[in-house]
């Protein structure tokens, strides 16, 4: 009879606790102020003008994600407008998520480019230069009174970064070490944040096993892992048939992810054709549930890629420069969350 009582008093700590767990509904909005200085306002569905911030927020997001570049030619996503954007997340208690690209430009799994200033450094010196960068960028949030939850060290390395000094494919020891020199920079400053390792294509295992096989064998540090889940490019790229296909595998692959790696999960990019928002709320609410009820609690959360963006962008969540119903599904997942506390 004791042990009856205890396994149900045990059931019912776990649930308590879990259901004080935050899940994660979030936007990367680093293009927020390139909209703003081109003159872009944009509103939410009522039609009255909103900050994009603000506006993630009304929206029933909880949770911004910024990217940062080195040296940038227009200087946005440099420090100071990283700086700037991290103010606006903290003025409506939404949590921070710090990506560094470690690069002047965009960096993804076909692009890794050394930053300008770093290219005739040995990998010793890169390493420093890595970590003097990600020390001043983060010091500079926590100066302007910013706390930092996630950073990410590296964005989409899927094969690496800083090429070809950091080419997994070449030089997986150095990617490793490149890594664990932005974890130990996070920690001096951020010692509470969680760093990312983040690779594109959920649905596939052998490039998560490859990269993270790989930072295990060589001892780089990292706390949780990454994924971006995008329907539309594993059907363009003949990855998968249907959306819903692209989902069940990145459901599949978050769960053996998590008996290999033991590390928590957050979808840190998603995103879905604007120009079909019925269809894409569905997927959408789909990654959510996926996420949080189909990943054994180990997925933390989901975040969209640039929805504010309108037009030249085709998987953002904007039309006429307002929110489409595909950002509902961010909404209706923050009220479910709201009642069930």
């Amino acid at each position: 009879m004791k042990r009856i009582v205890h396994i149900v008093l045990f059931a019912l700590f776990v649930q308590t606790i879990s259901s004080q767990i935050t899940f994660w509904l979030g936007a990367d909005i680093s293009g927020a102020t390139d909209l703003e200085a081109r003159g872009v306002q944009l509103r939410n569905m009522k039609g009255e003008p909103r900050e994009c911030t603000e506006l993630m927020h009304e929206l029933g997001l909880n949770a911004v994600r910024l990217r940062v570049w080195v040296n940038p030619k227009d200087g946005l996503c440099n420090k100071d407008d990283v700086v700037k954007m991290a103010l606006r997340a903290k003025k409506w208690g939404m949590a921070l998520m710090i990506d560094f690209h470690y690069s002047d430009w965009w960096a993804d799994p076909g692009q890794q480019n050394i930053p300008a200033a770093w290219k005739e450094m040995s990998y010793e010196q890169m390493k420093r230069a890595l970590a003097d960068h990600t020390r001043d960028v983060l010091q500079a949030i926590k100066q302007a009174g910013v706390d930092v939850r996630w950073v990410q060290v590296g964005n989409e390395t899927t094969n690496g970064f800083l090429w070809p000094v950091g080419r997994a494919q070449e030089h997986m020891d150095q990617y490793a070490g490149l890594t664990d020199a932005g974890y130990g920079a996070v920690k001096e400053v951020f010692p509470q944040a969680e760093v990312i390792v983040h690779l594109d294509g959920a649905f596939d295992p052998n490039r998560y096993d490859f990269i993270f096989d790989g930072l295990e064998k060589y001892k780089a540090r990292y706390d949780m892992i990454g994924l971006s889940v995008y329907p539309y490019w594993d059907i363009r790229g003949k990855h998968t048939q249907s959306w819903k296909e692209t989902v069940e595998k990145a459901t599949a692959n978050i769960n053996r992810l998590w008996e290999k790696y033991h590390k928590p999960m957050l979808v840190v990019e998603t995103g879905t054709e604007a120009s079909k928002p019925v269809e894409g709320k569905q997927i959408i609410a789909a990654i959510i549930d996926m996420a949080k009820n189909h990943a054994g609690g180990h997925c933390q959360g989901v975040f969209y890629w640039a929805p504010e963006t309108d037009r030249f962008y085709k998987l953002g969540a904007f039309q006429n420069n307002q929110p489409t119903v595909i950002m509902d599904a961010f909404t209706e997942a923050s009220r479910q969350s709201a009642t069930s506390k």
